[in-house]
């Protein structure tokens, strides 16, 4: 089984989050948080940063930690263990790049099951939570 520690990012802006359309193999043309693996040496923060500007184009400040997600199934390639934050936009102009085909803003309360990848609805469901509560989830909290 493959294990790796992975990054995720919700980037808020005017109460809508960016989302990429996924590129890769895996959860093709459905829609993700902007992330993806920490390298050896890297701090995650750091990945969360780098991946965002990777994908995303834009260069990010993060603002909190939501949680961190380790359910073996959360995505069907392997154990994969992701910390998520939150992050407000520093700069730049919104535009795929890297395992993105498309990036854009949505609106976090009218996203649908079946567009979503691996458990990022979860996700972004617990971050809906947060707004109202600011305490941290995790993959087992219910």
């Amino acid at each position: 089984m493959i294990q790796c520690v992975m990054t995720d990012v919700i980037i808020e802006k005017d109460n809508k989050i960016v989302l990429i359309t996924r590129a890769g193999r895996t959860a093709h043309d459905k829609l993700a948080l902007p992330g993806g693996h920490v390298e050896i040496g890297e701090r995650v923060e750091d990945a969360a940063i780098r991946e965002s500007k990777e994908e995303t184009n834009l260069k990010i400040k993060l603002i909190d930690i939501i949680g961190v997600y380790s359910d073996p199934k959360r995505d069907p390639r392997g154990h994969y263990v992701t910390t998520v934050f939150i992050a407000k936009i520093d700069s730049g102009i919104l535009k795929a790049k890297s395992d993105a085909s498309k990036v854009r803003f949505y609106d976090p309360n009218k996203l649908k099951k079946k567009d979503i990848a691996f458990d990022h609805l979860k996700i972004i469901k617990d971050y809906l939570k947060y707004k109202k509560h600011k305490r941290t989830y995790w993959s087992t909290r219910r």
